[in-house]
């Protein structure tokens, strides 16, 4: 998992969100949980500490590393009696382009009303070009706030109604009504939907036609990170699909802007960026020209660059056609040798343990004594922290045809912490997925706890999202964390010390004294979520409130 900006920003956590949960009440303590023998301490223990060891210097793809990831992870799969994944290959060949910004003291500069305003890039505000071109001109184009830049359909609300927006910088505000005004009727009250992600607000400026999207960084809290997150994600190549793998429509120049600079800016044009803010959340909002032009220059250096996802399968005894997808990623951020002491990002819990989760449940499938019905894909994608770009790409071309895809359940970061009463799920109150998992969980004496922070959007930021998007239905699960050695509050307190800690910095190492009994039970309640899954006739429903519903029906998926 990884923050990141812009084009690359998708797996982003602070990754206390994902893991912090809030646990239940009054749960009974949960009976010892019967283990597949394939699902044991030894070899969970093997993986991760071989997939975060110095030889593997942090994963990161591109590098002799990533080279002995993919090699280990394919021997293992063989080992295990595993058949490739992909028409008689391991491996799927994933391009990007990647956009380096040159002129990184470039301004964006606002004329109105006879003067100009120029604002910093770093400082005041973040930009790049999505586009992958190296000279990048916005000259006097004309700026227009548009308060959340949304146009959802199913909650009566365009920003965009009655406004050309057409070679004109839109100005739009992170999040979504429903978090501004914590009105649980007005979107989905202050749980974040699509509509509040950065990903969309680009994609919906871009459709519309405009020459340039800045997102105004309102607040910590409405964005679900500080605003160094961009500083620091910005800086180093963007990556990204080619245009022949993702033909979507790209903005020229796409930005965020701190919330002093949007004052700074508004008030240049006469206005009070404060008060259109709060009126921006109304319904009935109206676009609002500003007197002002906005003008950019961005020079970039464009290179191509390409990993490789892993696929391993388990093929189906009655329908080999038909798949059931687990999904973990296998990259990390490498070695940095200007790091005093240990240089590696060893990643042993980022991703370390959902790797090592697949594994121990690809060995499981491999070894049944009854073949499951379904095949069993085990899709291991590149390039999670440089956006998700590997299951995009998968998403763009599928192995399985996606209507064929019965469920995708993905596994990122998950803590090692000792048993626990509950699982978490991620956007919780999305498919029948989580009534399947609670039924398995229910039978372990454990229940679900949803993440403690819906309004930061984490089902919108991990490799399952790229199959939801596509009508999948897709689950985000992690372990919980009300232990049943000192509660929630040792869970917590367990999960802030990571991200305090070790979270995206070489402190993320292999721990030989880790309790492995929780982790292994939330491995069991997976795999037993995935044989479920793998039995003939059996479909999975989005929720009949989830955006993502219509997709599925829409491609011709399997929806009642």
């Amino acid at each position: 998992m990884r923050f990141t900006i812009l084009v690359s920003l998708a797996a982003l956590s602070l990754a206390s969100g994902p893991l912090l949960a809030a646990p239940p009440t009054g749960a009974a303590v949960a009976p010892k949980v019967t283990l597949a023998p394939q699902i044991n301490a030894a070899d969970f223990a093997r993986f991760d500490r071989t997939l975060s060891s110095d030889a593997f210097g942090g994963r990161k793809p591109g590098t002799i590393g990533a080279q002995r990831t993919t090699d280990f992870l394919v021997a293992e799969f063989k080992r295990m009696g595993l058949q490739p994944g992909n028409r008689g290959s391991f491996f799927q060949t994933v391009p990007a382009d990647s956009t380096l910004l040159l002129n990184t003291d470039v301004t964006l500069d606002v004329s109105s009303h006879g003067k100009q305003a120029s604002f910093a890039y770093r400082t005041d505000m973040m930009a790049q070009t999505l586009q992958a071109k190296p000279q990048v001109e916005l000259n006097k184009s004309p700026i227009v706030f548009l308060g959340y830049g949304v146009d959802a359909p199913n909650w009566r609300w365009n920003d965009y109604r009655g406004v050309d927006v057409k070679g004109k910088t839109v100005i739009v505000l992170v999040n979504d009504p429903g978090f501004a005004t914590s009105d649980p009727k007005l979107f989905q009250g202050r749980t974040m939907t699509y509509y509040g992600r950065w990903t969309y607000k680009y994609a919906e400026a871009a459709l519309q036609g405009a020459a340039a999207c800045f997102i105004v960084h309102t607040s910590d809290a409405a964005a679900g990170y500080p605003f160094s997150v961009l500083q620091n994600g910005g800086s180093g190549p963007q990556l990204s699909l080619p245009p022949s793998v993702d033909p979507a429509p790209r903005l020229p120049v796409a930005g965020w802007l701190t919330h002093a600079a949007a004052t700074r800016l508004f008030a240049a044009a006469g206005k009070d960026f404060d008060q259109l803010a709060a009126d921006a959340a109304k319904p009935g909002f109206k676009p609002v020209p500003l007197d002002a032009r906005a003008s950019i220059s961005l020079h970039n250096k464009i290179g191509h660059f390409a990993s490789r996802n892993v696929l391993a399968m388990v093929k189906g005894s009655r329908k080999p056609g038909e798949v059931v997808a687990f999904t973990a990623h296998w990259d990390h951020l490498g070695t940095d040798p200007t790091l005093k002491g240990h240089k590696v990002y060893s990643g042993a819990i980022d991703n370390g343990t959902g790797l090592s989760m697949l594994m121990e449940i690809a060995d499981a499938f491999a070894h049944q004594k009854v073949a499951p019905q379904r095949s069993v894909l085990f899709f291991i994608p590149t390039l999670e922290e440089s956006g998700l770009l590997g299951s995009q790409y998968y998403a763009a071309r599928p192995v399985f045809p996606l209507d064929k895809t019965v469920a995708d359940i993905a596994v990122d970061a998950l803590p090692i912490i000792g048993r626990a009463h509950d699982m978490t799920v991620i956007g919780k109150g999305q498919s029948q997925l989580e009534d399947m998992l609670a039924d398995v969980l229910k039978a372990q004496g454990r229940v679900i706890s949803p993440e403690t922070t819906p309004e930061n959007g984490f089902y919108f930021r991990s490799d399952h999202f790229n199959f939801a998007k596509a009508g999948v239905p897709a689950m985000l699960a992690s372990s919980g964390l009300d232990l049943l050695n000192g509660g929630r509050a040792a869970g917590e307190k367990a999960a802030a010390d990571y991200t305090a800690h070790r979270y995206h910095t070489p402190n993320d190492v292999f721990n030989p004294h880790w309790d492995y009994s929780g982790i292994l039970e939330d491995t069991q309640a997976l795999y037993a979520l995935g044989q479920k899954l793998s039995v003939d006739g059996v479909w999975p429903q989005w929720y009949a409130d989830s955006p993502f519903k219509a997709r599925r029906e829409a491609a011709g998926g399997h929806a009642r």
